[in-house]
C-alpha cells in the first residue's frame, strides 16, 4: 500500500508519523513551514504521565528537557487550600513546546519510514476507492498519493476546510497573559495556582528546568490589549507578593524576562473526525485549553489512538473489519472530547465567578478544586479519557475488580518478558498488543524457571494464535487483579480485556474485537 499522508508537523503530526513508523507503516509528512521550531519559552505544554512516556518513546533515547512536578499547590490569598503531592511516575511533565517539537523532528529525520517534506502547503485533496491524492504549492507544486491522509494542521486546518467539515463552538472562553522568566522562586519542581493574591486576580506559576518559570494571569475573555507596561506591572507585583526579599526598586526580586504572549482558549469541536480515508487530529479536530486542560496532551492521545488502527488497516488491507476499526477512532476520541468540553461548559461559570451550577458538577467541586483537577490531571477536566463503551472493549466479566478499569489507560506496573527483561509496562507499548499474566512470585525466579511451567505454555500458544501481533508479559501484581488473571492491553495503552484465567477462546475473541471483528488474521 501507499504511505499515509500526514499534514502538519506540529507535535501531533510528528508524533503520528513516528508512531506509524513504530508499526512499520511509511508516511509522508507535509509541512507548510521550514520544519524548524522557533524557540518560544512562554509557549509550553503539560503532559500527563502516560503521554509524557509516549513522547519520550517517540523522541528516542535523549531525555526531553522538562520538569516533573513534585507538588501542585492551590492558594487563596495567603492560605493553601489544596495540595497535590505526586508520587514518582505519576507527576505531570512540563516542557517548552518548541523543545518537544524539536526532539520529535530530530527523531523524524532519523527515521527511515518518514518522508519529511517542509515548505509545502496543501491546496487540493481528492479521495478514491483505494487511496487519496493531495496537491501542494511550494517547490514544484507536486501531487502526492497515499493510502490515508490525516490533518494535524491546527486550528485553521486546511484539511478540515477541504473536507467541508464544520467546526462549531465558542470563541475566547478564557484569555491569559503569559510570561517566561528566569527568577529564583522558592518552589523548585513545583507549580501553584494563586487566586486573590495581594493585588487581586488569579495567577499561576509553573516551573521549568534551569530556574525558568511560566507565569499566567487570567484576563477577561474579551478586553483591552495587554501592553508591555501592564505586563511588567503584573510581573513586579506578583513577584513582590511571593518574595520574602524586596528588590531595590519595586519590591520584586531580580528576573530575566525571556518571552511574553497572550494565550486565548477557544472551545470548538469538528462535526466529523473521519471522512472516508481522511482523518482529523489535534487542534484540527477540537480546541480546548481553558481551566488547565491541555490541547497538546489530547492531541498526542489522538495520534496514539489512530496510529495502531491505521497500521492494522494498512498491513491487513481494505475490508469491512478495517473500516469498522477505523470508525472507532472518531467514536472514541471525539466522544472523550465531547465529555471534556461538556465538563468545561459546566465548570467555567462557577470558576469565573458564578455558583449556580455547583450542584451539577461531579462531587459538588468548588472553583479551586476544579482548577486543581484540570492542572493536576484528575477528574472530568484532567483525567485521561476512557473507552469503556467502545466496541473494542470486551464486556466486563463478573468477579474481577480490575474489570472496572476496562477502557482506561493500563497501570504502569513492572513487567517481565519471557526472556527475562524487566521494565515498566509503558516501555512495551506502541508496537503490538500486550498480553499480561498476573503471576505473583515470578519476580524472585529467573524466567527460565517459570516460562515453561504452569499456565505459561498454554498462554504462550494462545498468544501465538491471536489475529494481531501480540507480546506476552508477566507481572507480579496489577491493581484489582487476582493471581493468574490475564489482561489484554491495546498498543495505545488502554486496557481492552480482563480474564480470570487462561481462556484461549475468550482471549482470541477479545483480540478479534481489536482487529475489527471479521475473523481475519492480520499479523504482520
Amino acid at each position: 500500500m501507499e504511505p499515509v499522508i500526514v499534514v502538519g508537523a506540529g507535535p501531533v503530526g510528528l508524533a503520528l508519523a513516528l508512531a506509524l513508523a513504530r508499526h512499520e507503516v511509511p508516511s509522508v509528512l507535509l509541512e507548510t513551514g521550514d520544519g524548524e521550531a522557533p524557540a518560544r519559552p512562554a509557549r509550553t505544554c503539560v503532559l500527563r504521565p502516560d503521554t509524557a512516556a509516549l513522547a519520550q518513546r517517540l523522541a528516542g533515547p535523549a531525555e526531553l528537557p522538562g520538569t516533573h512536578w513534585r507538588v501542585w499547590r492551590t492558594l487563596r490569598r495567603r492560605q493553601c487550600l489544596d495540595q497535590e503531592d505526586f508520587a514518582p511516575g505519576d507527576a505531570p511533565f512540563h516542557l517548552p513546546q518548541h523543545s518537544l517539537t524539536g526532539a520529535l523532528t530530530a527523531a523524524v529525520r532519523r527515521s527511515g519510514l518518514v518522508d519529511f517534506v517542509p515548505g509545502r502547503r496543501l491546496t487540493e485533496l481528492e479521495q478514491h476507492d483505494s487511496g487519496v491524492r493531495a496537491r501542494t504549492s511550494g517547490g514544484l507544486g507536486v501531487a502526492w498519493s497515499g493510502s490515508y491522509l490525516v490533518g494535524c494542521d491546527g486550528a485553521r486546518s486546511t484539511v478540515r476546510k477541504l473536507l467541508g467539515v464544520r467546526f462549531p463552538g465558542r470563541t475566547s472562553v478564557e484569555r491569559r497573559a503569559v510570561a517566561a522568566l528566569r527568577v529564583p522562586l522558592p518552589w523548585p519542581d513545583e507549580a501553584l495556582l494563586h487566586r486573590d493574591p495581594p493585588g487581586g486576580g488569579e495567577v499561576s506559576a509553573r516551573s521549568l528546568p534551569g530556574g525558568l518559570w511560566r507565569l499566567d494571569w487570567r484576563l477577561p475573555p474579551r478586553g483591552d490589549l495587554v501592553t508591555p507596561e501592564d505586563l511588567l506591572r503584573r510581573i513586579g507585583s506578583t513577584l513582590a507578593a511571593w518574595s520574602e526579599e524586596a528588590g531595590p526598586q519595586d519590591g520584586s526580586p531580580a528576573y530575566d524576562l525571556l518571552d511574553t504572549g497572550v494565550h486565548t482558549a477557544h472551545q470548538r469541536l469538528a462535526r466529523r473526525w473521519r471522512c472516508g480515508r481522511a482523518f482529523l487530529a489535534g487542534d484540527a479536530a477540537r480546541l480546548l485549553g481553558a481551566l488547565g486542560t491541555q490541547s497538546v496532551d489530547e492531541g498526542l492521545r489522538d495520534a496514539d489512538n489512530l496510529a495502531w488502527k491505521l497500521a492494522v488497516a494498512w498491513h491487513g488491507g481494505d475490508g469491512a473489519a478495517a473500516d469498522a476499526l477505523l470508525d472507532t477512532y472518531e467514536s472514541e476520541r471525539r466522544g472523550v472530547s465531547v465529555a471534556r468540553l461538556r465538563a468545561l461548559d459546566q465548570a467555567l461559570p462557577l470558576v469565573q465567578g458564578g455558583s449556580a451550577l455547583r450542584s451539577l458538577l461531579p462531587g459538588g467541586r468548588g472553583p479551586l478544586g476544579l482548577l486543581t483537577d484540570g492542572h493536576a490531571g484528575r477528574g472530568p477536566l484532567g483525567a485521561p479519557g476512557a473507552y469503556a463503551a467502545s466496541p473494542l472493549t470486551s464486556p466486563a466479566l463478573p468477579g474481577l475488580a480490575v474489570a472496572a478499569e476496562l477502557g482506561r489507560p493500563a497501570a504502569d506496573v513492572p513487567v517481565t518478558v519471557p526472556g527475562g527483561e524487566r521494565q515498566p509496562l509503558r516501555g512495551r507499548l506502541g508496537r503490538r498488543l500486550l498480553v499480561v499474566l498476573v503471576a505473583p512470585g515470578t519476580g524472585v525466579w529467573e524466567s527460565r524457571h517459570w516460562r515453561n511451567a504452569g499456565v505459561m505454555p498454554q498462554l504462550a500458544a494462545a498468544v501465538r494464535e491471536l489475529p494481531l501481533p501480540a507480546e506476552l508479559l508477566v507481572a507480579e501484581a496489577y491493581p484489582g487483579a487476582e493471581a493468574h488473571s490475564v489482561l489484554l492491553v491495546r498498543p495505545d495503552g488502554h486496557l481492552a480485556a480482563a480474564l480470570p484465567g487462561v481462556d484461549a477462546a475468550e482471549l482470541h475473541a477479545s483480540a478479534m474485537r481489536l482487529a475489527g471483528g471479521d475473523g481475519a488474521d492480520l499479523r504482520a
